[in-house]
């Protein structure tokens, strides 16, 4: 699953290192090699885009390696035998605990882009000591890095449960019901709402699954399962192309990517024949 290696250390102030393990993006594509899809090496490929040591943020250290994290601007061009890469498209070919690493170096390079002036007077933000902060200088305003929790639920019918394909999804595979959390409300609430808007379905009996940190920018996405209380699936066409319960006799579709804890939730409650 993608998460942040056993073993790291967060760190809010930058280190001098001779090699780290530093993350670009570009319109959160990250660079890479293009014969081998690694990370450009601090001491030659990074000086070759023209990236100095100070443009880079702290992420945190990793097997006793300082890991950094920058953005660039649109339109900086690879050099010749890098690519800038989708993160998405790095599943499966990244290490797995770098893939973590450049999740959490994902969210940090996009926070730093996105708060490089103040939300309320405009004046360039400044590093705050101490924590992960940004602050003003002229007004005081902090600006934390962005977390945008999100639900997700595995809604159980006997022996069945529901997927459903999301018209927005990249992948337009089957998953489990997920949605954004408003200003005011409970995981369960955002549960109940998302479930009756998604699919108009009442559910109950909900149980905590597991939470993962989603890139994609910056979403907490909390894991449940439920049980079916009533109701019959209406999708609602704007945000659910097809909607449907799966039982132990069909035919699993193809799965949501290993990494996602969506995966993880749909295998641990498959349906299984007896």
């Amino acid at each position: 699953m993608l998460q942040t290696p056993s073993a790291f250390v967060p760190l809010m102030a930058a280190q001098a290192h001779a090699d780290p393990i530093a993350f670009v993006f570009r319109s959160g594509k990250l660079l890479v090699r293009e014969d081998d899809l690694t990370l450009p090496d601090a001491r030659m490929g990074l000086p070759l885009h023209g990236l100095q040591p100070e443009q880079f943020h702290p992420v945190g250290l990793w097997q006793e390696r300082y890991c950094c994290t920058t953005w660039v601007d649109a339109g900086l061009e690879a050099q010749a035998g890098y690519a800038f890469v989708p993160l998405r498209s790095l599943f499966g070919s990244l290490d797995e605990p770098l893939l973590g690493l450049a999740s959490r170096a994902a969210q940090l390079a996009e926070w730093a882009r996105t708060h490089r002036y103040c939300g309320h007077c405009a004046s360039p933000m400044q590093l705050a000591s101490g924590e992960r902060a940004f602050k003003c200088p002229a007004c005081g305003m902090i600006a934390y890095p962005r977390i945008s929790p999100a639900m997700m639920v595995l809604i159980k019918k006997g022996d069945q449960i529901l997927l459903a394909r999301h018209v927005i999804s990249p992948t337009g595979r089957f998953s489990a019901l997920a949605g954004f959390l408003e200003a005011g409300e409970s995981i369960e609430e955002a549960i109940h709402r998302e479930v009756m808007e998604e699919v108009g379905l009442r559910v109950t009996n909900l149980q905590y699954f597991g939470s993962q940190s989603w890139p994609f920018p910056h979403s907490l996405m909390i894991a449940f399962t439920a049980e079916y209380a009533g109701g019959e699936i209406t999708p609602d066409a704007s945000e659910i192309a097809e909607a449907r319960w799966f039982g132990p006799h069909d035919v699993q579709p193809e799965a949501p990517p290993g990494v996602s804890i969506s995966n993880l939730l749909v295998n641990a409650h498959w349906p299984k024949a007896i």
